[in-house]
C-alpha cells in the first residue's frame, strides 16, 4: 500500500513525481489502418507501490489569477509608451506631429492577430438560431461581460481536437440525428454547416462506422434545397419497419419560417451506405396544429408500434410555458392523426425538442426494441429544455390503449428532475442497435468559448462517445449509461495504484506520462476522523475549494504542474439531517487561464448504495472530459481549454481537500490511441 503522509494545506506541500514530459506524435490515417496500437511507456499492469518525496506548490484555494498565469489576455491597448515618447520630445515643434503619434494603431499580440474588435457573438444580445426558431447555437448570452481575447496559438487549437471522439474535419455540427444500424454499418448522421464553423445553412452530415470508434466521412445526405427545408433540414429519426425499410422523418425550416415534418428515405436500399435520399413528393407530411406555434414544433422521435398495428411518433412542443409531447398515429408515415391527448405534459418546462422516448427492461442487461412493450418494461420520456438548453428524463409507465405515460415519481418530472448528462451536453438522441442488443445514445457537446476562436480554429462541436442505456435496477429510480464496449479497443499500456492515502489537504501526482487520451476506473473509500458532525448544505456548487468535512476528493485531470490549470472530478459526502448525501461533480472553474471561456461548477446527487464504494470513470479526450459515477448513475460531461495543460505538460493528480477524512483510492488508468476517423474511400468501390 503507497501511503502519502499528510500535508498542510496552507502551504500545500505535494507529494509529487513526474516522469520527463511527452509529446504525443500524431499517427497517420494509413498506419492506424495497419495498427492501432503505439506506446511511449513499458506496458505496466501490476500495482505501483512507490511514491516520491515532493516539492511545495500554492495551495488549492480559491483564486482569481494564479501567479503564473500565462501569456496575458489581450485588451487593445493602443501603443501609448511609443506614442507618449515621440510626443513629448516633439510636443513643441509641431501640433499636426502630436496628432499622428496619438493615431499610432495597436500591435499584433505575440502570438498572433487579434481582431480590433468584438466579433458578433459578443456584441449581440441574441444568440445565433433563436430567431430562426432553434434553441440558442452561440454563447453571446453567456459571454457578454467577457472584455478582451486570450492570445490562442495554432497549436492550442490543435491540441483542443479530440482524438476519439466524433467530430466532422471542419466546420460547424450540432445534433446527432437518426442513428441507426443497417447492413453492417453502423450510420450517424448530424447538423453540420458545410461552410462555416458557426451555425448556419444546416444540413444533413453523414459517416459510417463498423464498430461506433473508428468512423468514416460520407458525402452530405441532405441539403436544404426545397421550400419545405429551405431554411434548414433540421433534427429527425429512423424508423427501420419490420420488411426492412427505412423511413426517416425530419423537421423542415420553410420559406416563410415554419417548422414542419418531412419525410425522406434511401433511393438505394440495397446499399449499404445509404449515399443517396429521396424527399417524399408530398412532404411536408405534417404541419403545426392550429394550437401550436409555427416556431414550436419540431424533432420526430423513432416511431413505435401500438396494439393496433398502427404506429405512433411523438414531437416536441409547448402551450404558453408548458413543455409537451404531442403524439401522432400512421399507418404508411405519410398521412397522420393527431390524437387529442398528449403523451405527457409538465408545466413550466418551456418548450421540448428533441424528444426521446423508448422502453426499458426492469431486470436484463439489453436493450429493447423501441416497440417493445408488456410486463416487466418501463419507458424513458427525455425532453431537451429549450429554455435551460439541458436534457430531462423521467421513468414511467407508457399506456399503449390510451397513448400516455405517466412518471414513476412526480416530483422527478421531466424538467423538474434528473439529468440526462449534468455537464455540456443537448439534444441527445439513442436508437436500438439490433446486432448486440443494446439502447445506445448519443449527444451534442458544444463550445464554450466565443465564435471568433471557432472560425480561426475551423471547427465547432463535437459528439459525446457513444454510451449504452439500462434501467438501473438496484435504485430503481434512474437509468445507467456506460461507454460503449468498442472504445476499450483503443487501450493500450496501464498502470494500477492500489490502496493510496490520500489525507486531508494532500494533493498526489500520477506518474503515468501523457494524461491528454486516458480512460480512468478509480474507487474510494474513505476514514472519518472525526465525530462525522451534521453538515448541511454542501453539495457541487461550491466547487473543489470549498472544504468540508466528507469532500471534495477525487482526481484532478488536464492539470498542470503548477496547478495553475486543473479540472477536479470529485465526490463529496455529507451527513445531514436526513441521512448521508454524496454528490458527483466537476469543476470547470480552474480549468483554464482564458478569461473568454465559459467555466462552471457541474454536478448532482448520485444515488450510493449500503456496501458500495464511490466509483468513478472518466475518459479524457484533450478538451473533453466525460465522467461516470457509481457505474454511470449520474454523468458530467466537461468542454475544457487549457493553455498550459496540454501536450506533455498535462499530468493527473488524486485529491483530498476534505477537512475529516482520509481517502484510499484505488486506480487502473489507461492510455488510449486514437480513433481512425477519415473520409469513406469511395473511388475504390
Amino acid at each position: 500500500m503507497a501511503v502519502v503522509t499528510k500535508l498542510p494545506l496552507s502551504s500545500l506541500a505535494l507529494s509529487f513525481h513526474l516522469s520527463n514530459s511527452f509529446y504525443l506524435n500524431p499517427i497517420s490515417p494509413f498506419s492506424l489502418l495497419f495498427s492501432f496500437s503505439f506506446s511511449t511507456h513499458p506496458k505496466m499492469d501490476t500495482p505501483y507501490h512507490h511514491l516520491h518525496a515532493p516539492p511545495h506548490y500554492p495551495p488549492l484555494l480559491p483564486q482569481e489569477q494564479p501567479s503564473d498565469a500565462g501569456p496575458p489576455a489581450s485588451h487593445r491597448k493602443p501603443f501609448k509608451g511609443f506614442a507618449a515618447i515621440l510626443a513629448s520630445v516633439i510636443f513643441l515643434l509641431s501640433l499636426v506631429a502630436l496628432i499622428i503619434n496619438q493615431t499610432q494603431k495597436p500591435l499584433p499580440s505575440q502570438n498572433n492577430i487579434v481582431p480590433t474588435s468584438k466579433p458578433t457573438s459578443f456584441s449581440n444580445p441574441e444568440p445565433r438560431g433563436v430567431a430562426e426558431g432553434v434553441s440558442a447555437k452561440s454563447n453571446s448570452h453567456l459571454l457578454r461581460n467577457i472584455k478582451g481575447s486570450y492570445n490562442w496559438t495554432n497549436a492550442m487549437f490543435t491540441w483542443q481536437r479530440t482524438s476519439f471522439h466524433f467530430q466532422p474535419e471542419k466546420n460547424w455540427m450540432n445534433d446527432p440525428n437518426g442513428p441507426l444500424f443497417y447492413k453492417g454499418w453502423y450510420h450517424l448522421f448530424y447538423q453540420y454547416n458545410p461552410d462555416s464553423a458557426v451555425w448556419g445553412n444546416i444540413t444533413w452530415g453523414h459517416a459510417v462506422s463498423a464498430d461506433l470508434i473508428h468512423w468514416l466521412y460520407l458525402p452530405i445526405a441532405m441539403v436544404p434545397d426545397q421550400w419545405y427545408d429551405i431554411n434548414g433540414v433540421w433534427t429527425g429519426s429512423a424508423t427501420i419497419l419490420p420488411d426492412g425499410q427505412i423511413v426517416m422523418l425530419y423537421t423542415g425550416s420553410t420559406d416563410k419560417s415554419v417548422q414542419v415534418q418531412n419525410l425522406a428515405y434511401p433511393a438505394d436500399p440495397s446499399d449499404p451506405l445509404l449515399l443517396d435520399w429521396v424527399k417524399y413528393p408530398g412532404n411536408p407530411v405534417l404541419v403545426p396544429p392550429r394550437h401550436i406555434g409555427p416556431k414550436d414544433f419540431r424533432d420526430p422521435t423513432t416511431a413505435w408500434a401500438g396494439p393496433d398495428g398502427k404506429w405512433r411518433l411523438t414531437i416536441g412542443s409547448k402551450i404558453g410555458k408548458t413543455g409537451i409531447s404531442l403524439v401522432y398515429q400512421t399507418t404508411d408515415f405519410k398521412t397522420y392523426e393527431l390524437l387529442d391527448e398528449y403523451l405527457h405534459a409538465v408545466p413550466g418546462t418551456g418548450m421540448w425538442e428533441c424528444v426521446d422516448f423508448y422502453p426499458v427492461a426492469i431486470n436484463g442487461s439489453v436493450g429493447l426494441d423501441t416497440s417493445a412493450t408488456g410486463p416487466g418494461i418501463k419507458h424513458v420520456l427525455k425532453a431537451s429544455l429549450d429554455d435551460t438548453k439541458v436534457d430531462h428524463y423521467a421513468i414511467g409507465t407508457y399506456n399503449p390503449e390510451n397513448d400516455k405515460w405517466t412518471p414513476d415519481n412526480p416530483e422527478e418530472d421531466v424538467g423538474i428532475g434528473l439529468k440526462w448528462d449534468y455537464g455540456r451536453y443537448y439534444a441527445s438522441k439513442s436508437f436500438y442497435d439490433p446486432y448486440k442488443k443494446r439502447r445506445i445514445v448519443w449527444g451534442w457537446i458544444n463550445e464554450t468559448d466565443t465564435e471568433s476562436d471557432d472560425l480561426e480554429k475551423g471547427w465547432a462541436s463535437v459528439q459525446t462517445i457513444p454510451r449504452t442505456v439500462l434501467y438501473d435496477n438496484k435504485t430503481g429510480s434512474n437509468v445507467v449509461q456506460w461507454p460503449v464496449e468498442e472504445i476499450e479497443s483503443l487501450r493500450q499500456n496501464s498502470t494500477v495504484f492500489e490502496e493510496v492515502v490520500v489525507e486531508p489537504g494532500s494533493v498526489v501526482p500520477l506518474d503515468i506520462g501523457v494524461a491528454t487520451q486516458l480512460d480512468i476506473s478509480a474507487e474510494f473509500e474513505t476514514e472519518l476522523l472525526g465525530s462525522g458532525a451534521t453538515e448541511e448544505g454542501y453539495g457541487c456548487s461550491g466547487g473543489a475549494v470549498d472544504r468540508s468535512a466528507m469532500g471534495p476528493f477525487g482526481l484532478l485531470v488536464n492539470a498542470h504542474d503548477s496547478l495553475s490549470e486543473l479540472t477536479p472530478i470529485f465526490f463529496r459526502s455529507s451527513n445531514t439531517t436526513n441521512g448521508t448525501n454524496t454528490y458527483f461533480c466537476t469543476d470547470e472553474t480552474r480549468s483554464s487561464l482564458a478569461p473568454d471561456v465559459f467555466k462552471q461548477v457541474h454536478g448532482s446527487k448520485v444515488p450510493v448504495l449500503q456496501g458500495e464504494k464511490l466509483s468513478m470513470r472518466i475518459l479524457v479526450d484533450h478538451s473533453i472530459v466525460e465522467s461516470f459515477g457509481q457505474g454511470g448513475r449520474t454523468v458530467i460531461t466537461s468542454r475544457i481549454y487549457p493553455t498550459k495543460a496540454i501536450y506533455g505538460a498535462a499530468r493527473l493528480f488524486l485529491f483530498n481537500n476534505a477537512t475529516g477524512v482520509n481517502v484510499k483510492a484505488t486506480l487502473k488508468i489507461w492510455r488510449l490511441n486514437s480513433a481512425f476517423i477519415h473520409p469513406f474511400p469511395l473511388d475504390q468501390i
